[in-house]
């Protein structure tokens, strides 16, 4: 299948605001092959024209010129000759798009006196160039057949041979001299509506792209205060109850002497959580792993945001009276409809990178004129500069990376507050003085075995550390923001005390027979 229409296919399935600022294919296609024509008005040919811009020195005795072979007569060989090498750039200092060729007028007298029987040979190669076109273009509904071939007194080889010709409809020398060096100049008007087609359209999906990018922050914020609205923490969801106590509250002698209530009855923290959790297990569009790490093709990004969708739905956390608030099932189908656009975007960028791959290289083949396609000179006007960006810049990636600092950190994770030697809820976190934090049960039996050093740096601060180290402010967040898992903790914390205090007494707790004392 041909690529333009494998790109209309895949803009077909992007909304209509990316399918307006999509590179329009087909329309370069057909300026190509308009700037194929102006090129064979000249007696330029492709093949011709590439050996003028491309041919090597051929041995030392060309110092500044270059060997061109010419294709004679049947039956006939020329031996390459050498010429100056001819010149595709770009009018520097122009406001506009302006690509011009300078040849060299000795090299095009040296090539006509050359062409016994040029224009029929420059005719055969535009009629082989044009047939090509055909082949190329049959699928453009109401393409223009390149079959209108300038007549053989009509070329600028053919004009050199004959500078005092008066044929009607002959082409007369009329463009540019560069008198310092004797340079013909040739405009390449057909060459800069190309590029400036190629050009208002990269502008318009860049400027489209800033605004998706505009908007997608903006409703990102919105949807951050939507969630954090309905995914809220302990303390605020129990209307006019206050915490069991504050940053400044005092010291306690027993841990089992603080009591916490896990309910959560206008709160769906733990249901957002388990959707963030989910979501970033899945690592849709970039993966964090060392063997893979970067971001994913566009297959596989679809095939991980349908899975992730899909878990979500078998754990129910969409199934009826699982979200408390109603504004979480709305947050939930904005949230995917964030991801929903992340994807589009990055099928337009993938397919508007591969389309200017495409035709450009397209151009390049079909006209000779060669531009490189990993970065352009110093030469190249800077209303081109977009060009290299399209295959530089992910925006995907910049959206990606604004749903992990912007949303993702509304719900703390449990990871990030957990004791790195039991691995539960650091519940009653202890801040050594070197600073690392462990829950109160780790680091009452490290003192008990008389470890004295910190598992992480080795300070030695675990032997001085009291009451004065609990944290408290983050013991009050933790209450907040993890009310089941502190729950748990403390209920453990108080069994875990009562049987050491039982095996102090020389009772074992694992055994289940009665004893009276």
């Amino acid at each position: 299948m041909h690529f333009s229409k494998t790109y209309a296919q895949v803009l077909e399935g992007l909304p209509p605001e990316l399918k307006e600022n999509a590179i329009q294919y087909r329309q370069l296609k057909k300026l190509i092959n308009t700037v194929v024509r102006e090129l064979s008005s000249f007696g330029l040919s492709p093949d011709l024209l590439h050996q003028l811009l491309e041919a090597q020195e051929r041995d030392s005795a060309c110092d500044s010129s270059l060997t061109v072979n010419l294709p004679l007569d049947e039956g006939t060989s020329q031996p390459g000759m050498c010429f100056p090498k001819a010149v595709y750039e770009f009018v520097e200092g122009s406001s506009k798009i302006e690509p011009q060729l300078r040849i060299p007028l000795e090299t095009l007298r040296e090539l006509a006196s050359s062409l016994r029987a040029g224009t029929r040979v420059l005719e055969e190669a535009a009629e082989g160039n044009a047939a090509h076109a055909r082949d190329e273009d049959s699928e453009l509904p109401g393409a223009e057949p390149l079959n209108r071939l300038i007549p053989p007194g009509n070329t600028l080889l053919w004009s050199l041979q004959n500078p005092g010709s008066n044929t009607e409809g002959s082409l007369q020398l009329d463009m540019p001299l560069n008198s310092s060096s004797c340079e013909v100049i040739i405009p390449l008007v057909s060459d800069a509506q190309f590029f400036e087609l190629l050009r208002t359209t990269l502008e318009h999906a860049s400027n489209h792209l800033q605004s998706v990018q505009k908007g997608f922050l903006h409703t990102l914020t919105t949807l951050s205060r939507m969630i954090a609205d309905s995914a809220r923490p302990a303390s605020s969801s129990r209307t006019g109850v206050r915490g069991s106590f504050h940053a400044l509250s005092p010291l306690k002698d027993n841990v089992s002497s603080i009591h916490i209530n896990g309910r959560l009855s206008k709160s769906d923290l733990y249901v957002w959580r388990e959707i963030f959790q989910l979501y970033v297990e899945a690592e849709v569009f970039e993966s964090v792993n060392e063997s893979d790490r970067g971001e994913r093709s566009l297959e596989e990004s679809e095939r991980r945001l349908q899975m992730f969708a899909t878990q979500v739905t078998q754990r129910g956390l969409v199934a009826e009276g699982k979200f408390k608030l109603p504004q979480s099932r709305t947050a939930l189908e904005a949230f995917l409809q964030l991801n929903l656009g992340i994807l589009n975007i990055k099928k337009f960028q993938l397919a508007n990178s591969e389309a200017i791959r495409k035709i450009l290289k397209k151009h390049t083949k079909r006209t000779a004129l060669s531009l490189p396609l990993d970065g352009f000179s110093s030469n190249t006007p800077p209303q081109l500069a977009l060009i290299p960006q399209t295959r530089s810049f992910s925006l995907p990636h910049a959206l990606v990376q604004a749903i992990g600092e912007t949303l993702l950190p509304i719900i703390p994770h449990l990871d990030d507050y957990s004791c790195l030697i039991c691995t539960n809820l650091a519940f009653k976190p202890i801040r050594l003085d070197c600073g690392h934090l462990f829950c109160v049960r780790c680091l009452v039996k490290m003192q008990k075995r008389g470890n004295g050093d910190c598992p992480l740096c080795r300070a030695s601060s675990v032997l001085v550390a009291d009451r004065s180290n609990v944290d408290w402010a983050l013991m009050n967040f933790m209450q907040d923001w993890f009310p089941l898992e502190a729950k748990a903790k403390l209920k453990a914390n108080e069994k875990e005390v009562l049987d050491e205090q039982l095996r102090e007494m020389g009772i074992d707790p694992t055994d289940s027979h009665c004893i009276i004392m």
